[in-house]
């Protein structure tokens, strides 16, 4: 098993694997598959070349089985945020700690981003095992939006969760 950061010649594989993410686990995100913004060349070329304001990491066993990213925001005002994205490993490859290996990328390239103070993330009601690693890593709930998403007549809460990245106010 490997866990790295995704290159340009990642890029077929990560849209296969997100359009399966959105396809199987569709109350779990925000986009759906045919208008999603991170499979679009462009956006994606601009997340696995953004090092060090954003990146996206990958699990291979020897194929991609395993996604998570992270950015940080470009306003001047929130520039000490990052935020996770996109967390997704395929069903019969959980419970062997990719998720976790991905999430700590994350964090380090969030804590590696000088002065990023906090790390967010969004979890939807549909994803508690999700929510459960996210907490265990020391990310704390500070709100939920309820019928946050909608498909086919169901809805799922979104529940944010930040986590304070070592350093104080500006």
């Amino acid at each position: 098993m490997l866990h790295r950061r995704l290159l340009a010649e990642d890029a077929a594989a990560y849209i296969a694997l997100r359009e399966e993410a959105l396809t199987v686990a569709p109350l779990a995100f925000e986009a759906s598959p045919g208008e999603d913004f991170a499979a679009q060349p462009e956006t994606l070329a601009a997340h696995l070349a953004g090092a060090p304001e954003r990146a996206i990491f990958g699990t291979f066993e020897p194929q991609l089985v395993g996604i998570a990213g992270v950015f940080r925001d470009q306003r001047p005002k929130t520039a000490h945020k990052a935020h996770v994205w996109g967390m997704y490993v395929k069903r019969e490859r959980r419970r062997q700690g990719h998720a976790r290996a991905l999430l700590a990328a994350a964090i380090a390239q969030a804590k590696a981003m000088p002065g990023v103070c906090w790390l967010h993330v969004c979890v939807t009601s549909a994803a508690p095992e999700a929510r459960a690693l996210y907490e265990s890593a020391g990310f704390v709930g500070w709100g939920a939006e309820p019928d946050a998403l909608r498909h086919e007549g169901e809805s799922a809460t979104y529940f944010h969760l930040a986590m304070p990245l070592g350093c104080g106010a500006a």
